[in-house]
């Protein structure tokens, strides 16, 4: 698989520190669950929670589906 041009170091801090705001996911380009993530506030921090065990694990991806991993 292809990996991004999207840094997994800044996805990770944007995560860990604004994850509850969806920043991560808008720095992504997942802009319609970034939306929906600053509305519901990261679903009270289990939404984020994934998306952070997601991106340390290296299986989180941006809007065209590629990886961002280390």
């Amino acid at each position: 698989m292809v990996k991004s041009d999207k840094s997994f170091v800044a996805a990770l801090l944007l995560c860990f520190f604004l994850g509850s705001f969806g920043i991560h996911r808008f720095y992504a380009g997942k802009v319609g669950t970034g939306i929906l993530m600053l509305i519901t506030l990261g679903c009270f921090g289990i939404w984020t929670l994934i998306d952070l065990i997601m991106i340390i694990c290296g299986a989180f991806k941006d809007s065209e589906g590629r990886e961002i991993k280390a």
